[in-house]
């Protein structure tokens, strides 16, 4: 990551000799960053753990989808696992130590680009079963996704390497005087790591962008009753991660501009604009991980009947004929959606 480690107590140095002050930066990161944290981590846990409940005691992981959906509430997991330290962070400033500076940047990266990769293979996935059909993974389904969930935790876990390497605490300005932070060691390492986010969301939602106008395509075609249901939720898929995760990357650019002293962005008054926002599109693009549950599982008439069945058994009592009604009703579909 880059910005993702860079919070909004930090003193920008727009001017050689002069520093940008930024108090009230500092008072809106300290009180809404922990708050809408502590709301994103705890819609998190309890969607994907419900998830991971929920696949293991009705789905035998033989499909590829679930596979897939498997993985993506793992790395949305191990994405919220370094929320509650980013909170504390833009309260007091870096508290622990350089190692658990390394190792919680390192995680929270896996957990960043695990997660878009999966969103991507996801969507590769649905491209190819419905755009097309005779494209059969169903008899390699689970070594096919064995094999590409350690492709992508290999390369998620590739690209937070320079994480563990080059991220260090360092003093930072903080109210009049100094605290520790936790960032990239030098500007030129901020760049790359920012370049590095910026260029494998491009490719995701490239990659995304192309499935789904195809999907689109195909189920225009289709004669289905429940064409423009699918319609419209391709269509929501698209525009949460778009509207999620594009103004985000565009603030972490801007903001390495105003870094590297490019007019007019190193303009005081517009670097604190840029702060602002940055916190926003952060707040924004973090919640995705609590929403993938809910457009990649929730959504899932046999996910949803599942739940059901869990709930009713938990808090409902009922008679055995009951219970055989919905377990046939439940594995009468064919998938989680």
């Amino acid at each position: 990551m880059n910005d993702s480690y860079n919070d909004s107590f930090q003193y920008d140095l727009d001017y050689e000799d002069q520093v940008c002050e930024k108090a009230v930066v500092v008072k809106f990161g300290s009180y809404a960053v922990p708050i809408f944290f502590f709301i994103v981590i705890t819609l998190s846990l309890t969607g994907n753990i419900l998830v991971l409940i929920i696949l293991a005691l009705y789905e035998n992981l033989k499909s590829l989808t679930n596979i897939f959906i498997l993985n993506l509430a793992i790395s949305d997991l191990v994405f919220t696992t370094g929320l509650p330290f980013w909170a504390m962070y833009s309260i007091w400033g870096w508290v622990f130590t350089t190692i658990l500076c390394k190792m919680v940047s390192f995680v929270f990266c896996i957990g960043f680009y695990s997660s878009i990769l999966f969103l991507t293979s996801m969507t590769i996935y649905r491209y190819l079963t419905v755009v097309h059909p005779l494209f059969n993974l169903k008899t390699k389904s689970f070594s096919t996704g064995t094999f590409a969930s350690f492709l992508l935790w290999a390369i998620s876990i590739g690209a937070a390497m320079p994480s563990v390497l080059f991220i260090t605490t360092m003093q930072v300005p903080h109210n009049g005087s100094f605290s520790l932070g936790c960032d990239y060691e030098t500007h030129a390492l901020r760049d790359i790591a920012a370049f590095q986010q910026n260029a494998v969301f491009l490719f995701a939602f490239a990659v995304m962008a192309f499935c789904y106008i195809r999907i689109l395509g195909k189920i225009k075609r289709a004669r289905s009753k429940t064409k423009n249901k699918a319609i419209k939720l391709v269509f929501c898929i698209v525009a949460v991660f778009f509207l999620g995760w594009v103004p985000y990357n565009v603030v972490i650019f801007l903001r390495r501009l105003a870094e590297g002293l490019v007019e007019p962005f190193n303009d005081c008054d517009i670097s604190i604009q840029l702060d602002h926002a940055y916190e926003v599109c952060r707040f924004i693009a973090f919640s995705h991980c609590c929403l993938n549950p809910v457009f990649y599982a929730f959504v899932g008439v046999k996910f949803r009947s599942h739940l059901k069945s869990m709930l009713y058994r938990m808090f409902i009592c009922r008679n055995t004929v009951e219970e055989q009604q919905i377990t046939l009703q439940v594995y009468s579909r064919g998938s989680m959606y």
